[in-house]
């Protein structure tokens, strides 16, 4: 019986065969996280004493909860920015003036090409060091989070633009056509119907977005930003507790994005109740006039939108 158009159902030596390279992968995880944990208990770094700071309220108001605003501070400027950004950028690819469109597309792609790394450090850079330092635009305490946010908006409003672009290329054409035989202009038809259910429809796929822009901000350490990943590295010097320091920051980290993955998808639930279909965030970054347009459809979200 076959289980999809790319494989057949595995048969009975198969499973088994599966069966005992899942078993073999699972021990040899196990081994190795074994001796990872043998190797750091030799070097002290699973006592007591290790884990102690943490039950002090000065390590967590002057170290984890001071570096967890830093990361949601930026994260949150970016996105801010990023969706306004994204939507300007989507504008301006999807414009019937033909250099607009290009120089948006220009910049668009080579936001995505280069590492978000870099930028934040050619902008941390000029911002120290450059002709903008010595003109002092920005203040030399600022530099840091203003290179992060750079970093981090330069790159998702990309993304967004991206997605934006795929949601209003999923609508109907129906959509379109209504629009324009009413005597609308394509500028207005894109503004005043088609723009409207693309942004509704894409809702969680920039809240799912956001996620990657809080794991985005640790490169923030970089530039020397006082974010959750640098602060937790500073706060652990005095202890000499840098792996505990590590792993509690990772929980942090899972907490915060758990909790926003699980906003995304109430959200998306209740649009769909609301009859709105939405974007595929992963599927809204790919090719196409307007992003993918093998997609999910939008149907029901335009007949009742």
């Amino acid at each position: 019986m076959s289980a999809g158009v790319l494989f057949d159902a595995p048969g009975p030596k198969a499973r088994r065969r599966h069966l005992i390279l899942s078993a073999f992968g699972a021990l040899l995880l196990i081994a190795i996280m074994a001796v990872v944990i043998m190797r750091l208990d030799d070097k002290g770094q699973l006592t007591s004493t290790m884990w102690k700071p943490f039950t002090t309220s000065a390590m967590w108001q002057n170290v984890l909860l001071k570096g967890l605003w830093g990361t949601l501070k930026a994260a949150i400027i970016s996105i801010v920015i990023a969706a306004i950004l994204g939507g300007l950028l989507a504008l301006g690819r999807m414009s019937e003036i033909g250099p607009l469109r290009w120089v948006c597309g220009v910049w668009v792609e080579i936001t995505r090409a280069v590492p978000v790394l870099l930028m934040m450090l050619f902008t941390y850079g000029a911002l120290t060091q450059g002709p903008l330092a010595d003109r002092g635009l920005v203040e030399i305490d600022s530099a840091p989070l203003v290179a992060t946010v750079t970093g981090l908006v330069l790159y998702n409003s990309a993304v967004i633009c991206e997605v934006v672009r795929s949601g209003v290329d999923q609508l109907p054409s129906g959509q379109r056509e209504a629009g324009l035989s009413i005597g609308l202009r394509p500028q207005q038809t894109l503004r005043t119907i088609l723009l409207p259910q693309a942004v509704t429809a894409m809702l969680p796929a920039l809240v799912s977005q956001l996620v990657v822009v809080v794991k985005d901000t640790a490169l923030g350490y970089n530039v020397l930003y006082n974010e959750l990943l640098y602060m937790g590295k500073q706060g652990s010097v005095g202890y000499g507790n840098v792996v505990p320091m590590m792993i509690v920051v990772a929980a942090i980290y899972i907490v915060v994005n758990y909790t926003i993955g699980r906003f995304a998808g109430w959200l998306e639930r209740r649009l769909a109740r609301r009859g709105r279909a939405v974007i595929d965030p992963e599927a809204a970054q790919g090719g196409g006039l307007a992003g993918p347009t093998g997609g999910p459809s939008l149907t029901q979200g335009a007949a009742t939108g």
